[in-house]
């Protein structure tokens, strides 16, 4: 039957090159087969090759695979980052990589082009989620929730144009953590600034600062000097690309695009120059145009009493109140924040950004019902690209596993013993490796030690096991110490205490 079947095949497969024709005789039907057969091994090569061409393997643009080292950097920042968020209390939810298509819609302001929409999946209309602050919002307005501290870890996608280099993807994690609930001003807006420098403290990435502004001030500021209410948000954003473009760009923009007089941009030139400290504030609360703005008015107070709350947290030389700082996404009501390295070389730019947001879970509550949200997001990608960039610049290798020993073995035939041994101390919660091979060198285990940045490392021969005692290497000083059986839990517990209290554990 398979015969046939591959003979019907390569009949169809002549027919259709026109190398077969109506024939009756069983010679005429080998003939023509044998030509087949040579026709399609002469094609198939070519074929091939063409295959191979037109194909290349590669991750889709704005993706990228990670190495052991670089997840085993990425590991140590979710931890360090996590940390700090348990620190303050925060729990942690998951929400579905993708949502419906009207849940984002509306939300980002002239970022929604960036949304990744997908096909029709049985009747509904879907997208990837572009961040992680939205579907928070619907999550509380679905679940009735009123009050929470959260933080998620997830990735996000925007179908922007990525820059490898500096950390821009079209796939990429934010760590974000937010505050819902009804407080008094600024308390819980101070604690996300504070985060944020504990975060980057810890990460090392100093120096860097924090910006603030308030939403009510940049639109008071817009209405003093004469944009049209309908106009406040595209002007917005374009304010909030003069972290990466000069005000002369951002002007032209505001003119030719936006269709802003030059009068009215040169006028939110002057204030979108200025940044400092209280004294900054104080100034523009006697600003002749301002003063008389309610919006201003009120937005300027509330950025006073931050900056006071900022100094209590001891943060205040990592603050600056900069009106250049507009952030362009629309669901912002009240006060934003971003935080930009100083001084790196690969122009990252902001690595942690956020604000408020009182009005974005009341879109999706039936009854308009309001959460007020305040939370930040921390760019890891950015944090990850300056951290890698250090690591390779400082030729430092990232160990990739967390082996506290590896059992080595000295002599042949003692397989079952190291296999003993590492049960013992699996049993007792220790990370431990070993060779797969029956009978290894020793020396090829020992440098498999140094090569992984392994600690410490056990070695049994013969007489070991006959006297119910281990040999404990150090692994980086070399020195020997002899253990009985009984005592090898205590004793490897200790000498890792040691090394941790040192801060001498490989990392």
């Amino acid at each position: 039957m398979r015969l046939i079947r591959e003979l019907r095949g390569l009949l169809k497969h002549g027919r259709a090159l026109g190398t077969i024709n109506l024939f009756s005789s069983k010679s005429q039907i080998a003939e023509e087969v044998a030509k087949l057969l040579d026709l399609k091994a002469q094609q198939a090569p070519a074929e091939d090759a063409a295959a191979n061409q037109k194909f290349t393997l590669k991750t889709p643009k704005g993706t990228r695979d990670y190495s052991p080292e670089q997840m085993a950097l990425r590991l140590n920042v979710f931890n360090k980052i996590i940390s700090v968020f348990k620190k303050h209390g925060a729990e942690t939810i998951d929400t579905p990589v993708f949502e419906l298509k009207e849940v984002l819609t509306g939300k980002y302001g002239e970022d929604s082009k960036l949304i990744y929409d997908l096909k029709d999946q049985g009747g509904e209309i879907l997208s990837l989620r572009y961040d992680l602050t939205v579907p928070f919002a619907r999550y509380l307005a679905m679940n009735k929730i009123s009050n929470i501290k959260r933080y998620h870890i997830a990735k996000v996608y925007r179908r922007d144009n990525p820059s490898i280099s500096r950390g821009r993807y079209r796939e990429f994690y934010q760590c974000d953590f937010d505050i819902a609930g009804t407080y008094d001003p600024m308390i819980p807006d101070a604690e996300c600034i504070k985060i944020i420098a504990e975060i980057l403290d810890v990460m090392q990435v100093t120096p860097f600062v924090v910006k603030v502004n308030h939403r009510l001030l940049l639109d008071g500021m817009f209405e003093a000097c004469g944009v049209p209410k309908s106009n406040f948000r595209a002007i917005c954003s374009a304010v909030d690309k003069l972290d990466k473009s000069p005000w002369e760009e951002v002007k032209k923009e505001m003119v030719e695009e936006k269709g802003l007089s030059e009068d009215v941009a040169d006028k939110i030139g002057n204030y979108v120059k200025l940044n400092g400290q209280l004294e900054l504030v104080d100034k523009l609360l006697l600003d002749e145009n301002l003063s008389k703005n309610k919006c201003a008015v009120e937005g300027l107070e509330s950025i006073k009493l931050l900056l006071k709350y900022c100094e209590i947290f001891d943060i205040s030389n990592k603050v600056s109140f900069d009106l250049s700082l507009a952030r362009g996404l629309d669901y912002y009501t009240g006060v934003i924040y971003e935080a930009v390295l100083l001084g790196d070389d690969i122009a990252v730019g902001s690595v942690a950004g956020g604000g408020r947001y009182d009005n974005l879970v009341g879109m999706f509550d039936g009854k308009n019902k309001q959460v007020p949200c305040v939370g930040v997001s921390i760019g890891v990608e950015r944090l990850f690209a300056v951290m890698e960039q250090r690591l390779q610049a400082a030729n430092r290798k990232t160990r990739t596993t967390e082996v506290d020993v590896y059992v080595c073995t000295a002599q042949k035939n003692l397989v079952e013993e190291r296999l003993k041994l590492c049960n013992e101390l699996w049993d007792n919660e220790f990370k431990v490796e070993f060779s797969y091979k029956k009978n290894p060198k020793l020396l090829a285990q020992l440098q498999y030690c140094e090569e992984n940045s392994i600690p410490y490392a056990l070695i049994l021969g013969e007489s070991e096991v006959k006297s119910g005692i281990v040999k404990l290497r150090n692994v980086t000083t070399r020195e020997e110490l002899e253990v009985k059986r009984g005592n090898l839990a205590e004793v490897l517990r200790q000498k890792l205490g040691e090394l941790n209290c040192n801060g001498t554990v490989p990392t």
